[in-house]
Order: structure tokens, then sequence, then C-alpha cells
């Protein structure tokens, strides 16, 4: 008996845990479904928070990968617009939709180098001869016209920003079909002006200007902006009215290139008969 409880004495503390072990056996058994309950939510919160964590690296390493095919998507959209295309004869039907041609076609580029704050502004893109640029393409974005290529590498353009002094685009007023000339005087990126507007023609804050189609550069309609105000200057007798640009050339990622497959057909019977253009 006494060697029983010597025993006992020597290892009272792995006894003791025994006892607290078997009690929180217990206790857990008895408590079955709380323990399982809590043991789910904070599992499931844990879960969650890492699912969330997970998404948001995965969903940022396949952006770049989503914003190129909204813009496949886009310039597949943009090349089947009316504007695109001219009709060779209403008076004739013709199968396979031969009645309507097409003048235009677009691809998109990166906008690797751009600038706002000099008097000439330009804007580098990251495709050139290998894909297809030349001189003389125009460059739209969502918002509206952003340039013209001017020259071409092998593998970058180079683009005469709206922004520059030397850019004139032949413009109207949406509502009306009034023409006047678009420009850039220098002062606020986000302005322009539309010039020979005739006197008679009612203006109001908020009409829309857009391309008119004479150009061998820009679609027809085209958004550019909306008119301010307007007024008429010392010394003409036209209005030259103020357009709050819908593009932003301060945030420029990305541009649609314009191809127009008959310019050089149109250039070239018109100077057949217009040696001045």
């Amino acid at each position: 008996m006494q060697n029983l409880i010597r025993f006992i004495q020597r290892h009272q503390f792995f006894f003791l845990f025994l006892l607290l072990v078997t009690g929180a056996v217990l206790l857990t058994a008895s408590h079955q479904q709380y323990q399982q309950t809590f043991f789910l939510r904070s599992t499931n919160a844990i879960a969650g928070r890492v699912y969330n964590t997970v998404n948001q690296f995965t969903g940022y390493l396949v952006l770049n990968k989503v914003n190129r095919q909204l813009l496949e998507d886009n310039t597949r959209l943009l090349g089947r617009q009316r504007e695109n295309f001219i009709v060779s004869d209403e008076t004739v039907f013709m199968a396979g939709d031969t009645l309507y041609q097409r003048r235009f076609t677009y691809m998109h580029a990166d906008v690797i180098n751009n600038s706002v704050t000099r008097r000439n502004n330009y804007l580098t893109l990251n495709k050139g001869l290998a894909h297809g640029m030349a001189p003389d393409m125009g460059l739209i974005t969502s918002a509206g016209i952003a340039g013209i290529v001017v020259n071409v590498s092998e593998h970058f353009s180079v683009a005469m920003s709206l922004l520059h002094s030397d850019m004139l685009v032949s413009a109207k007023i949406l509502k009306n079909d009034h023409i006047g000339t678009l420009s850039w005087e220098g002062n606020n990126y986000r302005k322009a002006h539309m010039s020979y507007i005739p006197p008679h023609v009612e203006l109001e804050p908020g009409d829309t200007i857009v391309t008119s189609g004479y150009s061998t550069v820009f679609p027809e309609n085209i958004f550019i902006g909306t008119i301010e105000d307007w007024k008429i200057r010392r010394g003409e007798t036209f209005y030259t009215a103020t357009i709050d640009l819908a593009m932003d050339f301060n945030t420029i990622p990305y541009v649609y290139v314009v191809k127009n497959l008959m310019k050089e057909e149109q250039d070239e019977l018109e100077l057949s008969v217009l040696p001045d253009l």
C-alpha cells in the first residue's frame, strides 16, 4: 500500500494531466454541436479570406489578358459600323452583301509615349511597318479622335497628336451637319476650337461635335466633344466655338488605328483636278 502511495506521489503531475485531458474530452463530447459549428465558422472565415486573396492575385495576373481581349473585341465591333462602308449602287441588288464595300479597317496599338504640355505634342505607338502601320493613318479611342500617324519604323510609330499646332480636323455639328475646322490653340489640353461656323447657325451649349467624314483619315461621326461657348472674333465673320474635348489626352493607354482602304484612290483623283490640295 505504501508503495502505491509513493508511486502516485512520484507521478502526480502525470495523473493530473490525464485527469484534465479526460475532463476536456468529456466537455467536448457534451458540447459537440457547438464545437463543430465554431470550427466550421472559423474555417469558412479563414478559407474565405484565402480565396479572396488568391482571386485578387490571379485576377491581377489575367487582367492584361482580359484587356487585350476587350481591345480585340472592340476592334472587330468598330469594323462592323456602317460608316466603314460605302454603298456602290443602291439600285442594284448584289449577292453576298457586296453592295457595301469596306472602306475602313482597324487595329489597336499601345501608347508608349505621350505629351500634353508642349505646343506640338506627339504619341509614340508600339506598332510599326511589321504590323501594317503607315503614315496618314488616323488614331481614335472610345472617347474620340487622338491624332494622325506621321512616321513609322519597323516596330514603332510616331503620331501627331490632336494637341498639335498643325493638326486640322474637318468636323461638323451633329444636329444640323454644319461643317467647321477643328484645331488646338495650345492653351488647355481639354479644350479645342472649331472655326468657320456660319453666323446664321443656331448653337447651344452641349451641342455634339463629330468628324465630318470629308477627310480620308477619319470615318464620319467619330465623337470629338461638345460646344462650351462661341463668339465672332475681331476681324472675322464666322463663329469660333470652344469645344470641350471628350478625351483626356493625359491618360491614353491605347488607340485604335484607322486604315482607309480607298485613301490612295481618292487622293489621286482629287489631286488630278485639284492640284492645290
